[in-house]
């Protein structure tokens, strides 16, 4: 996928990566260190598999630029779990690595 320019683009590319399965994405584009990379990679597997990812509807986006070193989107995603029709909505909060205008969007946490 192609680097996101601001945390907007991010949520987008994070939707669609969970939408299509794409781990080493999810894993890249969010830093938990305190869960193990394998624990990390087997939740997400877990979920890919449960979760059919179907729209994604963006509510409110607050900086997040390409000149900022944070932001937020508030989000609704919808999909198909467990044969039922759900939604997420959630404001996510996303900043720049290093806090560096050079570096890449992560997903940090929901507020």
């Amino acid at each position: 996928m192609a680097k996101a320019q601001t945390a907007e683009q991010l949520m987008r590319s994070r939707y669609s990566a969970y939408a299509l399965g794409e781990i080493a994405y999810l894993m890249a584009t969010h830093p938990e260190p305190q869960t193990s990379l394998q624990q990390r990679r087997r939740e997400l597997r877990a979920s890919s598999r449960q979760v059919r990812w179907i729209a994604l509807e963006i509510l409110a986006v607050e900086r997040g630029g390409i000149e900022d070193c944070q932001g937020t989107v508030q989000f609704a995603a919808h999909c198909i779990a467990s044969g039922q029709r759900r939604c997420l909505e959630e404001t996510s909060l996303f900043e720049r690595r290093d806090g560096q205008l050079s570096g890449d969007w992560l997903y940090i946490r929901a507020l």
